[in-house]
């Protein structure tokens, strides 16, 4: 009876933030536009949840950020939208492949490595506050450089063309998107994570005594 009642709560928490990712993603709160690229916030309820609920779950909530990306990048196109939604490219099979794995592909490594490096940092450092803003830090970086060193390994042409660059430049306009989105979405995410998931971690404690 008990199992039951955990496995109803961990289904019902981890639908909540789908509906979380929902409605961030298709009311565009989620994404924030930049000249080149969307910045997002999306990452945080896929830390969060992560955190909550393990890597499983981390992973379903990245691929609920990654079906948004795909959404709001085929809805609202911008220069590099071609790299995230299968429907903007010009490749054929390749580039539908290419943009599957940038925009789902990396979104749920991001929900697994944030939820893996909460279980061994929640071990190591006796802090919750430290150990949550360290996980939502590194989960946040690692998933920047894997969406944009994706891009650059697999789009670099096609990047510099969009840019209208030598390829030569490419590396370069990668590592200022990088520095200009992922430091200020590390940022953010370490801050929230911390804050949030403290609480939700207490809340969480508390409902698993009844």
């Amino acid at each position: 009876m008990k199992q039951t009642k955990l496995d109803t709560r961990y289904m019902a928490t981890l639908a909540m933030f789908c509906g979380v990712l929902l409605v961030m993603g298709v009311t565009g709160i989620g994404f924030i536009p930049l000249p080149v690229i969307k910045a997002t916030t999306m990452h945080i309820p896929v830390i969060l949840g992560a955190v909550l609920l393990g890597p499983s779950a981390g992973a379903v909530l990245g691929g609920v950020f990654g079906l948004c990306s795909i959404w709001v990048n085929t809805t609202t196109p911008n220069l590099l939208s071609f790299a995230f939604s299968p429907f903007m490219t010009q490749e054929g099979l390749p580039g539908v492949l290419k943009s599957l794995w940038i925009a789902l592909g990396c979104r749920i490594l991001l929900g697994v490595i944030a939820g893996w490096l909460w279980k061994l940092l929640k071990k190591v450092i006796k802090q919750d506050y430290v150990a949550l803003a360290v996980t939502a830090a590194v989960s946040t970086l690692c998933h920047t450089i894997l969406v944009m060193g994706s891009i650059y390994v697999l789009l670099a042409q096609q990047y510099a063309e969009a840019k209208n660059v030598a390829i030569t430049a490419v590396f370069g306009l990668v590592m200022g998107t990088v520095t200009a989105s992922g430091i200020p979405e590390a940022i953010a995410a370490t801050i929230l994570v911390a804050v949030i998931g403290k609480a939700l971690l207490h809340l969480a404690a508390r409902m698993k005594n009844r």
